[in-house]
């Protein structure tokens, strides 16, 4: 495998419980800002763009995108410590689980989107989810990069303010990420790396959180069931009120879930 791509990073809180998170497509590392926050005293939490995002360089296309993130964040895990995951961000960190795992006291995946992970466990909502994917995937066809991440945004996102009314550079910024959306269709939604393979994930028998919104589309619960059989360590936690973006929209329940795991190792 190649060296390792080389990403910013940066640090949240002085406390000496050392966590490393990685951030949801469409965002940077600073989305974990609200969450360090409110545990400044109790962890150092280190947070890494990943590539096409924030201050980390833009992936060429070449490779594929899970694991060179995954690499990224392998450069990172130097001492054990807790690794947390949302959304896309929660299948690289699954994935260095996966190769490290003397080096993972325990992981958190917050609404992790494999979705092949629903497609035997509930195919009714891994249908809606392919439904309600074909408008931003016909729109990128077309050539229309706002478009299709504007909707992806729209189906993903925290809702609350409209895609004319962002900030152009937060405009911008999505759309650079755009093509890493794409870029892992087959990831995601096929399993082209085999984290499901049988027998996969048995390295991977740290204490395991998986947390979502009770409010996120029937395929994330579906994930976490389907995660939680196969990783015998796991449990499942839904956040009332919360979808897709909880980590960003309800910042003190997730650090409060994440302090009570903690406090249970």
């Amino acid at each position: 495998m190649s060296s390792a791509p080389q990403v910013f990073c940066r640090n949240f809180g002085q406390g000496p419980r050392q966590v490393l998170a990685v951030h949801c497509s469409l965002a940077h590392s600073g989305a974990w800002r609200g969450v360090a926050e409110q545990m400044a005293e109790e962890i150092t939490l280190t947070a890494f763009d990943m590539l096409s995002h924030g201050r980390s360089p833009d992936w060429d296309g070449q490779g594929n995108y899970q694991l060179l993130n995954m690499q990224a964040g392998l450069g990172l895990l130097t001492e054990p410590l807790d690794l947390v995951g949302h959304s896309f961000g929660a299948t690289v960190a699954l994935r260095m689980a996966m190769a490290r795992p003397h080096l993972v006291r325990s992981l958190t995946l917050i609404e992790p989107v494999l979705f092949a992970a629903a497609k035997a466990e509930d195919p009714a909502a891994f249908a809606a989810l392919q439904e309600a994917s074909r408008p931003a995937e016909a729109a990128w066809a077309a050539g229309d990069r706002e478009l299709a991440t504007r909707l992806f945004n729209r189906m993903w996102g925290a809702g609350g303010v409209k895609w004319p009314d962002l900030p152009e550079p937060a405009r911008a910024a999505m759309m650079r990420a755009m093509p890493v959306v794409i870029g892992s269709h087959g990831t995601l939604y096929d399993d082209e790396n085999g984290t499901l393979a049988p027998g996969a994930l048995d390295m991977v028998t740290m204490p395991v959180q998986i947390l979502t919104g009770a409010d996120s589309p029937p395929v994330i619960p579906a994930i976490a069931r389907s995660l939680c059989r196969r990783l015998t360590s796991a449990a499942h936690t839904a956040v009332p009120g919360a979808a897709h973006m909880l980590p960003i929209t309800h910042p003190v329940e997730t650090a409060e879930l994440l302090r009570r795991f903690w406090q249970m190792l």
